[in-house]
């Protein structure tokens, strides 16, 4: 199995990538001004979790075949940009709702948790980092390989819910001090909106 330096390394390692800010930090930070904390962190955690599909497509060999086929890996982009621009449609036209977490807080929540988890399972690109980086701290010569991608995507899983919860909690924070007002919120559903398109946009451009 893996060494302990091996791991310190793909530990320090992950925490610099999760920190370089990129569409699902930003898709993060932009629910918890928008919406508020429980958002931001629900979202981080459907973020983080929608790896585990990754993971485990990597440790089979699944996203070897959306790598090698640009059709699939085509399909998926044009499945994941389509999300984002319907999530950019619905900013705009919610843009004059208040969103009360005393009332139907389950039901925001779970929805949050869901477009988030279906954000993450789309993008292509998120399947090809798993398949790259991964295998650069598995330890060929001893141990299932499979298991140790396992093994390594769940700690990698692990530190984006703790890294992007803390930054949706405190964007979330941001927003109950400072946005709370209708006028504002409207803008940052704006806001959000336009960030939605850019990602799409990002993700249509996405290479193999």
């Amino acid at each position: 199995m893996l060494d302990w330096g091996s791991l310190i390394l793909f530990v320090g390692t992950a925490v610099v990538l999760i920190l370089i800010p990129g569409p699902d930090l930003i898709f993060t930070v932009t629910t918890g001004m928008t919406y508020g904390r429980r958002a931001g962190v629900v979202t981080a955690l459907g973020l983080s979790l929608g790896n585990i599909v990754h993971t485990l497509a990597a440790a089979l060999g699944l996203s070897l075949i959306i790598t090698t086929s640009e059709v699939i890996f085509t399909l998926f982009k044009l499945c994941g940009a389509a999300y984002l621009f319907y999530l950019a449609v619905q900013s705009i036209s919610h843009r004059k709702d208040f969103l009360d977490w005393t009332q139907g807080e389950i039901t925001s929540s779970k929805q949050l948790f869901g477009r988030a988890l279906l954000m993450n399972m789309l993008n292509p690109k998120v399947a090809i980092f798993f398949l790259t980086f991964l295998p650069q701290f598995v330890n060929y010569r001893q141990g299932v390989v499979w298991l140790q991608m396992c093994f390594l995507g769940g700690i990698f899983i692990v530190l984006t819910a703790f890294i992007f919860g803390l930054f949706g909690y405190f964007a979330g924070q941001l927003r109950e001090r400072f946005l709370t007002k209708p006028g504002v919120q409207k803008l940052m559903h704006m806001v959000a909106a336009i960030i939605y398109v850019f990602l799409g946009i990002l993700l249509l451009f996405t290479k193999v």
